[in-house]
């Protein structure tokens, strides 16, 4: 069972910040994807502080956390934070988490302001995540997905950039004859059990992909393609994201 958002916090935070660390800034910590980013990010250890943007506010006490209200409007008019790190994601609330729909989630027509606001508050490192499974989301925030102005992100001046798409499988090459498609037909059918590669996408295993490349990704700008988020998903994530960004 899915913890929501702010469980997940209290939960990693038994253990003090670790002085020295980079500080983290999540946008948009909601939805299955949300909640598993914020499980290995804000968990594991690896950043020293960690704020996650909220439009009410939450009572939580935790240790080495704070949940950073911000004013309506866009984030052109907010005051600026202190980060090093920062991640943001579209994935909308889950209504049946109360708490979890006080956190704020961006629209995608407000990546490029909230770029700028990141990047004005001293995150140098942005990572853009887009929704894994992106039939299950509303018609309109798929258009705006569609949309989305990655050019506006990349000349916001950040050291590194991460644009993780939503995972695809990849396009099987189209059967060369009637007779191969046949027999492909028929060998699928004796398949008791749905195989790996067949599987939907877990958060999880996206999250993981996420983590491995804020460790080792170089600077500059890096897309992981649907079919890269794809492949992370169903194996071995740290080959896939060494191979994606060039690392041994």
């Amino acid at each position: 069972m899915y913890q929501d958002a702010v469980q997940v916090l209290q939960g990693s935070m038994l253990r003090s910040p670790t002085v020295g660390l980079p500080r983290l800034l999540i946008a948009g910590a909601t939805g299955v994807l949300g909640n598993e980013v914020l499980r290995r990010l804000v968990g594991g250890g690896a950043f020293s502080t960690a704020q996650v943007l909220a439009r009410e506010p939450i009572t939580t006490g935790l240790r080495g956390v704070r949940v950073t209200l911000v004013p309506p409007g866009e984030p052109a008019d907010w005051p600026a934070a202190q980060a090093d790190v920062g991640i943001v994601m579209f994935e909308p609330p889950r209504l049946f988490h109360d708490r979890e729909r006080a956190l704020w989630t961006p629209s995608p027509q407000q990546l490029p302001a909230l770029a700028r606001w990141l990047r004005a508050s001293g995150v140098r490192t942005l990572a853009v995540v887009l929704p894994h499974a992106p039939g299950r989301l509303p018609d309109a925030l798929k258009r705006g997905l569609a949309s989305l102005d990655e050019h506006a992100v990349a000349s916001a001046g950040f050291d590194r950039l991460l644009i993780l798409r939503s995972a695809q499988k990849p396009v099987e090459a189209t059967q060369a004859s009637a007779p191969a498609r046949l027999a492909h037909w028929m060998l699928s059918t004796l398949k008791y059990m749905i195989p790996s590669s067949e599987q939907p996408v877990r958060a999880a295993k996206v999250a993981e992909l996420l983590a491995i490349a804020l460790r080792i990704a170089p600077p500059g700008t890096h897309v992981a393609a649907p079919e890269i988020v794809w492949e992370a998903a169903q194996g071995d994530g740290p080959k896939v994201a060494a191979r994606w960004l060039g690392s041994r």
